[in-house]
């Protein structure tokens, strides 16, 4: 075999990509090779192939089997000013572009987003989901985002887009107004908004973004616990249901745990009643009526007059006057001119 039969033989005659690796783009390697006119290319379903000529961008085909030549290399051919009959080989760079579908990528927020609410005012929320992206305009995506690299992967552009993705979604939560405590009911609607939202800065990049979900947003902890306790407070504000609540638990705590026996469930029980009243004598006087001061004082007067009136008539010696002080009701001592207790006089 002659030395022109070896070069020949080293010649790319089939150039195609089989990938199993999740890249979204792959550059053939024919650095030190040179592909045959007459070469087969083949394209798979989900794949574009693109020939560059010194990092222009020339031709680019989608799925199929094509027979290299200067017909259907149109651009390359004028690139390189190849005559019509051209028939050596020669070389460039072919780069392979998954048109299929990522799925279940994930975005987050790394630091809380302060927004506005009308309830709780400031707060900082966090939010997490998912999306899934495509390349559509391979020539684009090439030119903007891969480069000269060999291989390129969704987590390469992870990074990028989530930035993208968590602004998008600050702004669209912030122009909504919609209230924190209504958030979790609107998920679906805000995710819709937000790849209505986001689609035109990726198209700008050769990508359509097919899915983006909302999974969750939530508050700081400690803003989730006042939360919690102001709820509790509310259910506890109907102290009628709060008591037999309360005796409802006793109960089951009572069933739960039978070593306490019967002596458990009548103390649970005895406490929840004894509670319940309580509070209800304390609402029960709260709504009475207050008479002012000087009417009790009065009244108490007039009262304790008339009953050291009606002592001194069923008394069978002579009238002493008062027995009871009309100032603070203290008992008076016989033929007294002050009072021991208050110093009034008699």
């Amino acid at each position: 075999m002659g030395l022109f039969s070896f070069l020949k033989g080293q010649f790319i005659e089939v150039i195609e990509w089989l990938d199993d690796s999740g890249s979204m783009v792959y550059r053939f390697p024919v650095y030190d090779n040179a592909i045959k006119m007459g070469a087969k290319l083949i394209v798979r379903e989900s794949q574009a192939a693109i020939f560059v000529n010194e990092g222009q961008i020339a031709d680019v085909y989608g799925p199929g089997t094509y027979t290299l030549s200067t017909q259907n290399m149109p651009l390359l051919t004028a690139l390189k000013s190849w005559p019509h009959a051209f028939n050596s080989p020669f070389k460039a760079d072919v780069f392979f572009v998954s048109t299929a579908n990522f799925t279940n990528l994930k975005w987050g927020t790394t630091n809380p987003v302060i927004m506005r609410d009308a309830e709780f005012g400031m707060v900082r929320l966090r939010g997490f989901g998912s999306y899934s992206i495509r390349v559509t305009d391979p020539a684009v995506f090439l030119r903007e985002l891969f480069g000269t690299k060999s291989d390129f992967t969704t987590d390469q552009i992870s990074g990028f887009l989530k930035s993208i993705i968590v602004t998008g979604i600050s702004d669209l939560i912030s122009e909504s107004r919609i209230p924190v405590a209504d958030l979790a009911a609107s998920y679906e609607e805000l995710s819709v908004s937000a790849a209505q939202r986001l689609q035109p800065h990726l198209q700008a990049m050769g990508l359509s973004l097919t899915l983006l979900r909302i999974e969750n947003l939530s508050l700081p902890e400690e803003v989730e616990r006042m939360i919690d306790r102001k709820s509790s407070m509310n259910i506890a504000g109907n102290l009628d249901q709060y008591m037999k609540y309360q005796t409802a638990e006793a109960i089951r705590e009572a069933a739960n745990n039978p070593d306490s026996g019967a002596a458990g469930t009548g103390a649970g029980l005895g406490a929840g009643m004894a509670m319940g009243q309580m509070m209800s004598q304390m609402m029960n006087r709260m709504a009475e009526p207050q008479a002012p001061a000087g009417d009790q004082r009065h009244a108490a007067g007039n009262g304790q007059a008339s009953s050291g009136t009606g002592s001194s008539n069923s008394s069978s010696g002579p009238a002493t006057g008062k027995k009871f002080c009309s100032e603070c009701g203290e008992r008076l001592a016989e033929n007294a001119k002050f009072c021991s207790s208050c110093g009034t006089k008699v």
